[in-house]
């Protein structure tokens, strides 16, 4: 089918999405190693540059972003040094903030990676994966029911560090529902399935298999694709959409109708944030009424080309549809 990718691209600069997960920032130290540590067996990493990029579901809102899309963050930080880093990085990216709620009693989670040229040698997280309280349940609720009308489709990106749970998943997209605003879910392993009548479920093969806490031989299409069917069936969800890595997605339609494409062939540097780019990616196809085989397609070209470089990077709009205009036309 030919497809006119100009139009569908422009119309990516209609969409606002809200964005709803864990935010985190990504920090790098770049330096060199010419020698081992006379204190321990270690590398002495020379620092030449260092880095802060937003991560986790801020960096859902570059990618969305960086297509044309006007994201709105919901999202929790802490009271702290990195909270207000975090803040300013979001400025710096013309991000808005009204959606971020500052909670006194947590930490911001950041991510330090050490690397001397493309190898890194060292990740050391600060974090807390402790749940939210109610009163901050409530708070940032009530963030976004203020925020969610402005927007055409919602994205729950889920890194497991607490700011979701049970009762707010379900509150907000009951609210969507009510609304007709399609939901779309990147999940992680504890709340896996709690994310019932979603309308767009992304689990990798790893969190499908522990979220169903099933093993299979990915090589065995009949095994994949029953559990993949086990999963719509416990969530009640119109799509669910597996990333297989090399292997490509697999899709599984509301009408269980299944659709299966290949990964295209790369230089692979990095597969940080390819999760976070594909997620972008469907949700804008959804929420454009696109054909799901179309939004499938390319989402699996987007996650494909940020693979292609070092660290946690977003999508190039205009890269991405000059390759789909090559492979998808």
């Amino acid at each position: 089918m030919d497809y006119n990718f100009d139009k569908i691209f422009e119309q990516f600069n209609q969409i606002n999405a809200l964005v709803i997960g864990d935010v985190m920032i990504d920090s790098y130290l770049w330096g060199e190693v010419n020698r081992i540590s006379p204190e321990a067996p270690v590398p002495i990493v020379n620092v030449k540059k260092r880095e802060k990029r937003l991560g986790g579901a801020a960096n859902v809102a570059l990618n969305l972003k960086a297509m044309g899309a006007k994201p709105i963050l919901c999202a929790v930080v802490g009271d702290d040094a990195d909270g207000q880093d975090f803040f300013q990085i979001l400025q710096e990216n013309q991000l808005e903030t009204e959606g971020i709620l500052v909670c006194k009693n947590r930490p911001t989670t950041i991510k330090h990676r050490i690397l001397s040229g493309h190898q890194q040698m060292l990740r050391i997280d600060a974090e807390t994966t402790e749940n939210i309280n109610v009163e901050e349940q409530n708070l940032l609720f009530d963030k976004i029911e203020k925020l969610v009308l402005q927007c055409q489709v919602i994205i729950f990106e889920d890194y497991d560090k607490g700011v979701l749970n049970e009762n707010l998943i379900q509150k907000v997209i009951t609210l969507a529902k009510k609304n007709n605003i399609p939901t779309v879910v990147d999940p992680k392993k504890r709340n896996f399935l709690n994310y019932t009548n979603a309308t767009v479920f992304k689990p990798n093969l790893k969190e499908l298999k522990e979220g169903l806490k099933v093993d299979f031989d990915v090589k065995n299409n009949a095994e994949l694709q029953k559990n993949v069917l086990l999963l719509k069936e416990k969530l009640k969800i119109e799509y669910a959409f597996v990333t297989l890595s090399e292997r490509g997605v697999l899709l599984a339609k509301n009408n269980n109708d299944f659709f299966a494409q290949n990964a295209h062939i790369r230089q692979i540097a990095d597969v940080s944030g390819a999760g976070d780019t594909v997620i972008s990616i469907v949700a804008l196809g959804i929420s454009i009424g696109l054909d799901a085989h179309l939004w499938a397609s390319l989402a699996n070209l987007a996650g494909g080309l940020v693979c292609e470089y070092v660290g946690v990077v977003s999508i190039d709009k205009s890269q991405l549809l000059a390759e789909a205009k090559e492979h998808l036309s």
